[in-house]
């Protein structure tokens, strides 16, 4: 049992660390365009991440896959740039097409994301012959963390949306711009060429 907390606890502080913040901007960028009557969809955003996430860590903890650090360091603020500016661009295409690319970005990101991590939780696994566990339970800590900060910026979006009456647009342009705003200085000084 106490394996189970230590792992689904650095799943946790993975995400929820404000040190690693490019974690959470990209939760961001993806969640912004969504709302709580559309809480089964965001459900699947924060799984679909996971998913990826989860993949890529996996083919690391098993040896499948090794990606130089430098070049997983650079992509994952462009996968977060282009998350902000797909949002900014089709601020007035129909919710429902933006909302499935964005799953999409979920998944495929996501396995971009993992790679970030990738090296130190094959270093933090070792030799475990069982990779299996730790690995579901440090998914299960992402998951309740991704959880947490979609459902803050849910929370901050209807507030805004409904007591202060910022439109959904606004809303979504000020959020992606602040956050692409915030990654672009991290993909100029991660450049690896």
């Amino acid at each position: 049992m106490d394996e189970f907390i230590l792992y689904v606890k650095m799943g946790l502080y993975h995400v929820l660390d404000f040190s690693a913040y490019d974690h959470i901007l990209f939760l961001v960028v993806l969640a912004v365009i969504f709302s709580f009557n559309q809480l089964k969809k965001v459900l699947w955003l924060i799984t679909l991440f996971t998913i990826g996430h989860t993949i890529t860590l996996a083919l690391s903890a098993y040896g499948i896959l090794k990606i130089d650090v430098k070049i997983v360091e650079f992509l994952i603020p462009v996968t977060i740039f282009i998350t902000g500016l797909f949002n900014l661009f089709n601020l007035t295409k129909t919710a429902k097409s933006k909302e499935n690319l964005n799953l999409i970005f979920a998944l495929f990101f996501g396995l971009i994301h993992g790679l970030g991590f990738s090296n130190y939780f094959r270093r933090m696994i070792g030799k475990e012959e069982d990779k299996l566990f730790p690995l579901l339970e440090f998914a299960l800590g992402i998951e309740i963390a991704q959880v947490i900060i979609v459902l803050g910026i849910l929370i901050i979006g209807t507030l805004l949306q409904s007591f202060f009456k910022v439109s959904k647009r606004d809303w979504i342009m000020v959020t992606s711009s602040i956050v692409i705003g915030f990654v672009t200085p991290m993909m100029i000084e991660r450049v690896f060429w």
